[in-house]
């Protein structure tokens, strides 16, 4: 290949996103688009507390009307392992589905991506895993039509390249990233989210709310290496074309979050927040989250007693938006010196006082403003609240270091000697 640029910096970033159709009502559509995709026989993948909601019963009727001949899974697993995904890819062997219907949260979207990935092409899940604790092979080739039809407005997976997953072994979570798995079609109907008690709002609301953020203040593309388009990984860094996705989502939360949480039923702020999540998708899917999310993972892996309200299974288990927002009022103090401007700018779509900030001041505003939002959400107070101790601090980090494709995003350099005190100024956020 001829080179072009002398420099040993990024000059390329890329937009890559799921075609997207949004409005109360929307999924009534979704037998139209199934066929338009060329789909006959579709599997449709949700769990069975959206089955006991009627919603997949729903689904299933338009279908039927659409002539399409649909099979139903429902054992997708909140916080999908990697039992319950070598479960759907054995489930997936030999039947001769031609496409998916994801019809849940991220972990129903991530477990479609799965059943997806291992019906075209059969392998070990740790092929596919990401480094170090997979081979992170690259998917061979385009998979088959997946529509998504998100039921939170959380993880964004409707839109993104990336499937998660516990590793019940490591205590940890881990997941597979590459382009081909992104949805073919996202439909996204707020009427879904309607349902939602208050903590099913507002820890998918939060885990939206740090992938605007960590993206938004993430390494800017062309402070990076250069790659191959071969190469280039699917998060490239911040860059003009995710700012735009990442500031609307900020814009959203800030005046409907709490909204949203305190009245479900609130009409507006359940748009708000699917659109949000989906914006954040868009620009985290392709700009990349960093020290929160790579701390989620080992604290959402290492869970012990905590049961959160508001979800079904009554057994320990930390959500995904509650084990991101945990670190990040810490981690956004630190990573201020990289680009003040951006978390004063942040801060201020999220509803924070920004005016005549002196300069210790406009270190805190950010942290202080997602403070405020976490305890007028309910969200517990930091992680002790959790069950995590001084004793756990190592063990956090080590594993918040296995997720080197998301600390390449960082925009501050980060190993152990950075992660530690972030991690123990998270114990406890206030008094």
């Amino acid at each position: 290949m001829t080179e072009f640029a002398a420099v040993p910096n990024e000059t390329i970033f890329t937009m890559e996103t799921t075609p997207l159709k949004f409005g109360p009502g929307a999924t009534a559509e979704v037998g139209y688009d199934l066929k338009r995709l060329g789909v006959k026989r579709p599997l449709l993948i949700t769990d069975r507390g959206l089955v006991r909601t009627g919603l997949a019963d729903r689904v299933c009727h338009v279908l039927c009307e659409a002539d399409l001949a649909a099979d139903l899974y429902d054992d997708v697993h909140v916080e999908p392992t990697d039992v319950s995904w070598e479960a759907i890819a054995e489930y997936v062997q030999g039947r001769d589905y031609d496409g998916f219907v994801a019809v849940g949260g991220g972990s129903v979207i991530d477990s479609a991506k799965a059943a997806n990935l291992f019906t075209t092409y059969p392998a070990q899940l740790t092929d596919y895993l990401n480094k170090p604790i997979g081979k992170g092979l690259p998917i061979p080739g385009p998979l088959k039509p997946l529509v998504a039809i998100p039921t939170t407005a959380g993880t964004g997976s409707e839109t993104t390249a990336v499937a998660v997953l516990d590793i019940l072994s490591l205590h940890v979570k881990t997941g597979i990233s590459h382009r081909y798995l992104r949805p073919t079609l996202a439909i996204v109907d707020p009427l879904n989210t309607l349902t939602l008690p208050p903590m099913a709002t507002a820890y998918p609301g939060f885990d939206v709310l740090t992938h605007a953020l960590e993206s938004f203040t993430s390494r800017p593309y062309d402070a990076r290496p250069r790659h191959r388009p071969d190469d280039r990984p699917v998060y490239v860094g911040r860059n003009p074309v995710s700012d735009l996705w990442c500031e609307k989502a900020l814009e959203y939360l800030g005046r409907s979050l709490r909204r949203a949480v305190l009245n479900g039923y609130d009409m507006d702020a359940r748009t708000d927040l699917a659109l949000a999540a989906t914006y954040a998708g868009i620009g985290f899917g392709n700009a990349g989250v960093h020290v929160p999310h790579a701390l989620a993972y080992p604290i959402a892996g290492q869970v012990r007693s905590f049961v959160p309200p508001d979800y079904p299974e009554g057994q320990p288990l930390i959500p995904h938006g509650l084990s991101v927002i945990s670190t990040a009022p810490a981690t956004f103090r630190w990573t201020f010196p990289t680009s003040p401007e951006r978390h004063v700018r942040a801060a201020q779509l999220l509803g924070g006082d920004t005016s005549g900030l002196t300069d210790a001041q406009a270190r805190d505003v950010l942290p202080q403003t997602l403070l405020s939002l976490m305890r007028d959400t309910g969200i517990p107070n930091g992680l002790g609240a959790l069950g995590f101790g001084d004793a756990d601090v190592a063990g956090l980090v080590d594993g918040a270091l296995k997720q080197q494709r998301l600390l390449v995003c960082c925009p501050r350099d980060v190993g152990a000697e950075e992660l530690e005190p972030i991690v123990r100024a998270s114990m406890q956020h206030w008094t």
